[in-house]
């Protein structure tokens, strides 16, 4: 009977250990970094990565966005500035991309610099293929990871987060 009283008690010692480190941890992300080469997605929280993500990018994810249906992951500094519960994806939050940066590049070259760049989940129907969508870069320039991972980044990473995508 003691032992059971013991192991009782040990359980819930250890649950609300666990409890109490749950609600320790922090409430949000104040930035994001995506590491095209890498295929990552870290999110961070004062200049400490709290949770890293493998993901798939544009068909053709070498080098900057230049253009419009140039299937490249824009490069530089953005904000996820909105989201979409409705896309054609599971879920989206948008990447201010174009940048004034941007835009006077493509403009030089009289070239329209594109948009619609998102962070999502899977296109709506295809959840079920999971964390293989990693297998290929598929996006026309997105960041992708699985619909359960946009339903995390979603909660965590508040509209005006800063993300940086690096080469």
């Amino acid at each position: 009977m003691r032992i059971r009283a013991l192991t009782a008690l040990t359980l819930g010692v250890l649950c609300g250990l666990s409890v109490a480190q749950t609600a320790a941890r922090p409430l949000h992300a104040d930035r994001v970094v995506v590491l095209k080469k890498e295929r990552t997605l870290q999110l961070c929280r004062q200049g400490k990565v709290i949770k890293t993500y493998k993901v798939a990018l544009g068909g053709d994810p070498l080098g900057p966005k230049t253009r419009q249906g140039d299937h490249k992951t824009p490069e530089g500094l953005y904000a996820l500035d909105s989201r979409n519960a409705h896309s054609q994806f599971y879920k989206s939050i948008h990447i201010s991309y174009p940048n004034a940066g941007d835009r006077a590049a493509a403009r030089q070259h009289r070239l329209s610099p594109g948009g619609d760049v998102f962070v999502h989940g899977l296109p709506k129907g295809y959840g079920w293929v999971g964390a293989s969508h990693r297998l290929k870069d598929w996006t026309d320039g997105c960041i992708a990871v699985t619909n359960q991972e946009i339903d995390e980044i979603w909660e965590v990473v508040p509209d005006g987060t800063p993300i940086e995508i690096r080469p």
